[in-house]
């Protein structure tokens, strides 16, 4: 069975991913597929909108599916992960910059890969069971697939803790975050569906649409803020020391767990997307110069050896804070040449 369904109903182009026993991960192959169907529909004067969507019940889309690029990285082989990575960047910008209204339905898990798939398009819908997030802080990556561009336009520093902490988004903290647009509950999915394919038009969206629900996030933002206003992974770890909230703890907790070195990269990579104003080809070219040298250079090997493939969740970083110093973080983030990322 393929891990894609693309198709014309109606009036809508339709990709659906089919991989639900595996979380729906996106694989190099699914997003070359996805690639070449939106790029024949994009002139063809039949399809109207794209809707996007998922099987089973507990994932839209849990990531990619990185096992391969691990496989190959502990093998010597680094291009493999760099050209699926080109790949699905030059996919997620597509889908960013796409000349018809793309409605994604996000339910289960959303992270990382997810939402690079569904978190840049035209109308983003949320249903009650999703949880959104951008976990790579815990497997020695960074944000990407356009991530960090959400990340740096949330609400104060809420993108920063969603980013370093890689916590978890309900329906409700989604639409603050900037992460979706509209909450519809679940059950008026297919009906929706129907009326998009059948009209062509996203007008039904609005008419479906429920009050939002609500959001941790918006009623810890001023907590947050205060707690993440930091420069430095080190000043943030020492505000998050004093305070006794479940919320700091919970933070501080997630911080000593995941890589010093992603987190500091996360920091000046939101910090630049702040600095100036931004789109998703600056962050898209920013986060490859990080995952072409991840494999390689970074922690990404014993992030994803430790969380996906012995699943010990004890991994032992090559950089603690003592090295990642500003030359590190500056060459990890240096320009590519020849090897920059072409959109």
């Amino acid at each position: 069975m393929p891990d894609i369904h693309a198709r014309i109903e109606g009036c809508a182009g339709r990709i659906t991913l089919t991989r639900p026993k595996a979380l729906n991960a996106l694989t190099h192959q699914m997003c070359l597929e996805i690639e070449a169907a939106l790029i024949a529909w994009a002139q063809d004067d039949a399809v109207a909108l794209i809707i996007l969507d998922a099987e089973g019940e507990r994932a839209f889309c849990a990531g990619g599916d990185i096992a391969d690029v691990w496989r190959a990285g502990k093998a010597g082989d680094f291009d493999l992960g760099r050209r699926f990575w080109a790949d699905e960047y030059r996919m997620n910008a597509l889908l960013a910059e796409y000349p018809k209204p793309i409605v994604a339905f996000l339910h289960g898990f959303v992270m990382g890969g997810g939402v690079g798939l569904a978190g840049h398009v035209s109308h983003r819908v949320v249903g009650q069971s999703a949880q959104i997030a951008m976990p790579e802080c815990g497997i020695g990556f960074v944000p990407d697939v356009g991530g960090s561009l959400l990340l740096s336009r949330a609400p104060g520093r809420v993108g920063d803790y969603l980013g370093l902490t890689a916590a978890r988004m309900g329906p409700g903290d989604a639409l603050y975050a900037g992460f979706a647009d509209l909450f519809i509950p679940e059950s008026d999915w297919p009906a929706l569906k129907a009326a998009l394919c059948d009209s062509g038009e996203t007008a039904a969206l609005g008419a479906a649409a429920a009050s939002a629900p609500e959001s941790p996030l918006a009623a810890s933002q001023a907590e947050i803020t205060a707690l993440f206003g930091g420069e430095s992974v080190a000043e943030i770890l020492d505000a998050l020391e004093s305070p006794s909230s479940d919320l700091a703890a919970s933070a501080l907790k997630a911080l000593r767990r995941n890589a010093p070195l992603s987190m500091a990269l996360t920091i000046e990579m939101l910090r630049r997307l702040r600095a100036k104003p931004s789109d998703i080809r600056a962050a898209l070219v920013q986060e490859y110069r990080v995952s072409h040298r991840a494999v390689e250079e970074g922690d990404f090997l014993e992030g994803v050896r430790a969380q996906i493939i012995d699943k010990d969740r004890d991994p032992h970083w090559r950089f603690q804070p003592a090295d990642v110093t500003p030359d590190k973080i500056a060459a990890m983030l240096a320009p590519l040449g020849a090897a920059e990322l072409a959109l």
